[in-house]
């Protein structure tokens, strides 16, 4: 799944080639389609296919930012603000190309569902491969409350407190570490594989519960998911299966990991273990880790 790194690197991306263009029209798959006919919320939620269509034509994208996992492409029409939330989910990918001729992998050319074609031929493409992602057109953010709820980004100046202030509520103390930072109410963006590294790279075990990590080592392993998020940012993510930048290339972080998906330990060279936790598999050293 892209977390805060790879959606970091494709807004960067996105910024300067759509920012200011005007939608002429929409597409969305016959699979969408389908899927509302038959009353499911297959990407498009909260409107039906016809009024995501009207409601997106003739807009102009003012602005792209990240927000924790998701892209906000901050849009205006008949000087109107609104608001195009877009989250990844677990292979989602954006392209901005001429013709879908363009997208070079064939598993994302199979499976394009909304298309935005531009005032000036160019298009932005969605493609899901699994369908987690979600498209949600708001007027603002109060439109869909969860997104109040997510944690500070985790560069802001009060999340290390907001993250320590969690820690103590009795919801959280008997949690799993690694379940506690992969909650976006409690750090924006750190999902497993990031969680995986940075948990590493402090020698803690992903279960060892909240409540049993004094205060001091809690303050170093936040200061290490930021850095660890900040050098992914830097590498251009993971491209760990589904994961691609808008032209299709992949980032570089995967080659920097020292834990998500090995087999053996870089310090001790003994074989890794995994365990579940907060319904994710946790690959973790037996030895290292404590």
């Amino acid at each position: 799944m892209p977390e805060l790194p790879e959606v970091e690197g494709l807004v960067r991306s996105l910024k300067p080639i759509v920012t200011g263009k005007t939608i002429l029209s929409v597409d969305v798959s016959e699979t969408i389609i389908a899927s509302k006919a038959n009353g499911k919320e297959a990407i498009l939620k909260g409107l039906d296919v016809e009024s995501f269509r009207k409601a997106l034509q003739h807009m102009t994208i003012e602005s792209i930012e990240r927000r924790s996992k998701y892209i906000y492409f901050h849009l205006m029409k008949n000087q109107l603000p609104y608001l195009l939330v877009s989250h990844l989910g677990m292979s989602g990918a954006w392209f901005y190309v001429r013709g879908l001729h363009e997208i070079l992998e064939d598993k994302f050319k199979r499976h394009t569902h909304v298309i935005l074609h531009l005032v000036g031929g160019d298009m932005l493409v969605y493609a899901d491969i699994r369908r987690f992602g979600e498209l949600r057109f708001l007027k603002n953010e109060e439109d869909h409350p969860p997104l109040l709820l997510m944690a500070p980004e985790p560069f802001d100046q009060n999340a290390l407190d907001h993250y320590l202030g969690m820690s103590m509520l009795s919801k959280y103390e008997n949690k799993a570490i690694k379940e506690f930072i992969m909650d976006g109410h409690v750090v924006s963006g750190c999902g497993n594989i990031y969680a995986t590294e940075a948990l590493f790279r402090m020698r803690i075990h992903p279960g060892r519960k909240v409540k049993r990590i004094s205060k001091e080592r809690k303050i170093q392993l936040f200061n290490e998911i930021v850095i660890v998020l900040l050098d992914s940012i830097e590498q251009g993510g993971s491209s760990i299966s589904d994961y691609r930048k808008i032209n299709g290339d992949s980032g570089n972080m995967q080659n920097r990991l020292q834990m998500y998906g090995k087999k053996k330990c870089p310090i001790c060279n003994r074989q890794t273990l995994q365990q579940t936790i907060g319904g994710r598999t946790s690959t973790y050293c037996g030895t290292c880790q404590r």
